[in-house]
This record gives structure tokens, C-alpha cells and sequence, in this order.
């Protein structure tokens, strides 16, 4: 019977709970009605073209680089740094696997396309986490702050970049490597991977209710994260059931899926990201508690690194060249994204979840705007006017909270 009361009991405090959530969350609700509303607005402008299975597939793989950097860039700017350097670093991994690809492995593995691009991938994950790792030392155990550091290394890179293609496109289109950005998943699998997906995210919510209860903290109302999960869990199948129309989930949309999910519990289930979440909400008070604020911060550009490294071989992959501009742009739409997704510029407050629909406002607006044949100059100016918005709402739900 007690048990009984209880359920009733959590029944009733359901939708009093549900009106405080929406109010606490007013701020991520908005940004989901924004996306819902870009694309509504592009659907009547393109008499629905946008929407047809073939563009969204085409979205989704445009979106990759940027939410693969953004995915990392949330934790640098939660601990109260930035990376400058993220977009000529995908760019310059990416020129780096080129060259690897038509000059190294071309003279010194012919014929074998897979072991050739297994190890243009390897190679630009390490120079990618290696860089990372230089930036990441000088900032943590130099004390040199983030902005200057990352800011020289985009300069670096880009002349780095200069150095690598000698002024020249190298071409990336080689069998095997084209199939990272420019493949498909077979449909079934697409279904399964979903499946598997929609598993991830009860599991992750469950076990976030565990590790809360766990440290003590109140817990919301069941119903309500079960609300929410559904809702993600409904969107994946609309997802899965549309891009099966045109082709299937494209590879680097089942590698992003891959990495979010992992850098999702890295941040909301793990000693890591809780102690990346103190540093950015109170350093000092981290410090005293014996969070070594130097190990994070150099573990998290590591991170940054090697993330930047995974955005440059989907980058050459799906352009199929090694080009002079090569990741020209990429940082500003990644920390444009990060805070579009809400987190916080002050540090301390961000999520993967709110980065990845932050990437996929920005590749909303350009595939849209790009559609409607507007000029590149007005492309500028209208996702300035976006990105202004949303952090006058940021500010706006501080105050208020």
C-alpha cells in the first residue's frame, strides 16, 4: 500500500515538475524551437526540397567536421579556455593524410588501398593528439593562456599548411579513404545501430540517475527523464527511417553518433568530466578539494587534439583533397556551435548534446541559405545575427536565473 501511495504521489508532482523543468531548461528549449523553426522556414522557401531525404543525408555530412570539433571544444570552454587553433588543425591533419596518400603510401604500398588508408588515418590522429598535446603543455604547465597559445598555433598550422601542399591540391580520393566521409552504412545495420543508440540513451539516463543518487544529489522526476529520452529516442528513429530512403546513415554521421555518445558519458558519468565541470564552476574550490586543475586542462587539450585529428580525416576524406584552405572557418562554426548548444562562455556550464544541435543549427543555415542561392556576404551577416541572439538569450535566462 506505502508503495502504492508513492507512485500516486510521484504521479501528481509530475507536471508541476515537468512546468519547473521547462523553466530551468527554458534556454535549450529555445534553441530546439529555433532549429525546428530553420528548418520549417527553409521547407516553404524550397517548396520542400529541404527536407527530402537526400538533402538531410547531404546535412548530416556537412555537419560532421564542425561537431566533431565542437564536441571537444565543449569541455575546453567549460574549464575557461578556448582553442583558436581546432579548424587549421583538422585542416592541416587533413593535408597531412593527403599527402601521405598520394605521395608515401602511393610509392611504398601500391595496390593496397586498406593498409594504405588505415595508415593515413593513424597518422592523422597522431599528429593531431600530438599537437593537441604541445598546445595542451604550454597551457597547463606554462601558464600561458589558452588564447595566445592556440592563437599562435593557427598561424603555425596555416603556414604549416603552406609548407605541406607547397601552394598545390593533393588529392585524397583513393579507394578505401573516400569511404570514411563519402560511404554509406547498409540499411539494416543503419537500424541496428539505431536500436543500439536508443539502448545508449536509457542506459546513460539510468545510470546518471544511479551516479547521482550515488553523490547524493536530488534526483527530478523519473517520468520526466523518460519523457525526454523517448522524445531523443523517437527523433533517431525518424532519423534512421529518412536517410534509409535516400542511402542509409552515412559513415561519418555513425562516427560522430560513435563519438558523442562517448564523450556523453566521458562528461556526465566519470570522474573526468565531473572534474572538468568543478574547474569550470569554481577553480579554486576545485583546487583546494585536490583537483589537479594543471593535469585536467592538459588531459583536455589532449583530447581537443585528438578530436581535431578525427574532424581532418573525415575533412580530406569528403573533400577527396588536400587543399591551401583546408579547415579556413572551422574553429569559429565549432565554438559558434558550443554556444548555440548553451554552453556557457564564463565556463562551467555546457553539454555534448547541446553542441551537436548547435552543429547542426549552423550546417542548417548555410545548406539553407546556400539553397536559396543567397550570397555568401548575407551567409555572414545572417549567421553573425544567430549567433548575437543566441548569446543575448544566454545572458538573459543568467540574469533571470
Amino acid at each position: 500500500m506505502a508503495i502504492s501511495n508513492q507512485n500516486a504521489q510521484k504521479k501528481n508532482d509530475f507536471l508541476p515538475e515537468l512546468l519547473q523543468v521547462v523553466r530551468l531548461n527554458m534556454q535549450t528549449y529555445t534553441i530546439l524551437l529555433a532549429l525546428i523553426g530553420i528548418w520549417a522556414i527553409f521547407f516553404f522557401t524550397t517548396g520542400g526540397t529541404y527536407l527530402a531525404p537526400q538533402n538531410i543525408s547531404n546535412l548530416f555530412r556537412q555537419m560532421s567536421v564542425t561537431a566533431f570539433l565542437a564536441s571537444g571544444m565543449v569541455l575546453v570552454i567549460v574549464i575557461g579556455g578556448i582553442d583558436l587553433s581546432v579548424g587549421k588543425l583538422a585542416g592541416f591533419v587533413s593535408v597531412v593524410a593527403a599527402y601521405f596518400q598520394a605521395t608515401i603510401w602511393f610509392k611504398y604500398l601500391p595496390n593496397q588501398p586498406l593498409l594504405a588508408g588505415a595508415l593515413s588515418v593513424l597518422v592523422g590522429l597522431l599528429v593531431g593528439t600530438l599537437f593537441g598535446a604541445i598546445q595542451g603543455y604550454i597551457i597547463a604547465f606554462r601558464g600561458v593562456p589558452s588564447f595566445i597559445v592556440t592563437l599562435g598555433g593557427q598561424w603555425l598550422l596555416t603556414g604549416l599548411i603552406l609548407l605541406v601542399t607547397g601552394g598545390k591540391t593533393i588529392p585524397a580520393n583513393q579507394p578505401w579513404f573516400s569511404d570514411i566521409a563519402q560511404g554509406y552504412v547498409p540499411i539494416i545495420w543503419g537500424w541496428i545501430f539505431g536500436v543500439v543508440a536508443i539502448g545508449f540513451l536509457f542506459w546513460n539516463m539510468f545510470r546518471s540517475r544511479q551516479s547521482k543518487r550515488k553523490h547524493g544529489f536530488e534526483l527530478q522526476n523519473i517520468y520526466i527523464d523518460l519523457l525526454a529520452t523517448g522524445f531523443a529516442a523517437v527523433v533517431i528513429l525518424i532519423y534512421v527511417y529518412n536517410v534509409n530512403s535516400y542511402k542509409g546513415i552515412q559513415n561519418p554521421v555513425l562516427l560522430l553518433a560513435v563519438t558523442a555518445m562517448t564523450m556523453i558519458y566521458l562528461s556526465n558519468n566519470t570522474r573526468f568530466g565531473r572534474y572538468a565541470y568543478a574547474i569550470g564552476g569554481n577553480k579554486e574550490a576545485a583546487r583546494l578539494s585536490g583537483i589537479s586543475i594543471s593535469g585536467m586542462t592538459f588531459k583536455i587539450f589532449i583530447l581537443m587534439g585528438f578530436l581535431s585529428g578525427v574532424g581532418g580525416v573525415v575533412l580530406a576524406s569528403y573533400v577527396g583533397y588536400g587543399t591551401t584552405a583546408a579547415g579556413v572557418g572551422y574553429e569559429l562554426d565549432a565554438i559558434a556551435s558550443c554556444i548555440l548548444g548553451g554552453t556557457s562562455t564564463l565556463g562551467g556550464v555546457g553539454t555534448i548534446q547541446g553542441a551537436m544541435i548547435g552543429a547542426l543549427i549552423i550546417a542548417s543555415l548555410s545548406t539553407g541559405l546556400q539553397m536559396m542561392n543567397v550570397a555568401p556576404a548575407w551567409q555572414y551577416v545572417l549567421k553573425a545575427i544567430v549567433l548575437i541572439l543566441a548569446i543575448l538569450v544566454d545572458v538573459y535566462f543568467k540574469k533571470k536565473g
